[in-house]
């Protein structure tokens, strides 16, 4: 009888152990398929890195060589409006590459999860075939009932399937809250974009329209969609003081340097309101300043109408003089 068990023993671990030989290697000739199939990771990477390399040291070679052979400075809204368009351009397909980045590795994440619950599903039925030839064999000899070992079998393996999809579900609830950020961010991003445009359309309609009753309104728009664009803020002064209205000019020019204390234009604005208002020491104390900061409104302080009264003005051709002999 003891003969009998044995040989028993023996043929299930026999068939169990070729069972199991047969499916590891089928797995693992399915990975070396896939591993041989694609090429490595350097290999794919370095044309990549090596192009854009490329591209980028013939991008800078580009811009430098357009720079040196700038003859005045890129000032006109028209070309503001061509780089406001690239940099959308650009940021919409940095867009599209980080989703289809996200993309890829949510797919590599779903097929690790396909790999592991296949292994852990092929591992425990592997297991419990060895339980219950086991099983069967205490059976045999009165120790135990297979019905017991197979209900515990299985509430193992439910168990560990739970803890498995558990983790895995964990994981892609991270991955969905970045895609959820990061689709946040891109219209953000994308909103930003359309008021810059808007701007810049005002912009265009304030150049072309002359009438500086007319372009008050404009400016108003800009401002509603940028509070804190100065250089709105001085154009609006310059057009109000045309309407003459002076102290209206200074408080906006006001509210300019209180965002941007270093803005040119609104001491240079400030230096012509006051001089409407006929208060010429702050006018040539602030048209010092704007002088200070950029050199040129030079050439307008003899051309511009609101400044001519300043002419006989003693501190204003002093301020004139030392800067022709700066110069």
């Amino acid at each position: 009888m003891s003969r009998l068990l044995i040989g028993v023993v023996f043929i299930v671990l026999a068939l169990s152990s070729t069972a199991y030989a047969e499916v590891s290697g089928s797995q693992s000739a399915n990975i070396d398929q896939e591993n041989e199939s694609a090429p490595p990771a350097h290999f794919r990477e370095q044309p990549q890195k090596q192009s854009q390399n490329q591209t980028r040291e013939q991008t800078q070679a580009a811009v430098a060589d357009a720079v040196n052979q700038l003859d005045e400075p890129l000032y006109t809204p028209f070309i503001e409006r061509y780089v406001l368009d690239e940099m959308k351009q650009l940021r919409i397909d940095m867009a599209a590459q980080k989703n289809e980045l996200l993309q890829q590795v949510v797919d590599r994440e779903h097929r690790s999860i396909d790999r592991g619950v296949t292994y852990a599903t092929d591992t425990i039925t592997y297991f419990f075939y060895l339980i219950a030839a086991a099983s069967s064999v205490l059976v045999i000899v009165g120790w135990t009932s297979i019905r017991d070992i197979k209900e515990r079998v299985h509430s193992f393996a439910n168990d560990e399937i739970s803890k498995l999809i558990d983790e895995y579900e964990s994981r892609l609830e991270r991955i969905e809250k970045q895609l959820k950020q990061k689709t946040r961010h891109i219209e953000e991003n994308r909103e930003a974009l359309e008021r810059t445009e808007e701007v810049q359309t005002l912009w265009l309609r304030a150049q072309q329209d002359q009438t500086p009753s007319h372009q008050i309104p404009i400016y108003d728009q800009i401002l509603k969609l940028r509070p804190d664009n100065c250089e709105a803020m001085t154009y609006k002064a310059d057009a109000v003081l045309e309407l003459g209205e002076p102290q209206w000019a200074v408080n906006l020019c006001h509210q300019a340097l209180a965002i941007d204390p270093e803005n040119s234009h609104a001491f240079y604005q400030l230096a012509c309101a006051h001089t409407t208002l006929h208060q010429y020491d702050e006018a040539v104390r602030f048209l010092s300043k704007a002088l200070d900061l950029t050199e040129t409104y030079q050439d307008q302080l003899d051309t511009d109408p609101a400044l001519q009264p300043l002419k006989e003005f003693e501190p204003f051709k002093t301020l004139v003089g030392g800067m022709e002999s700066e110069g």
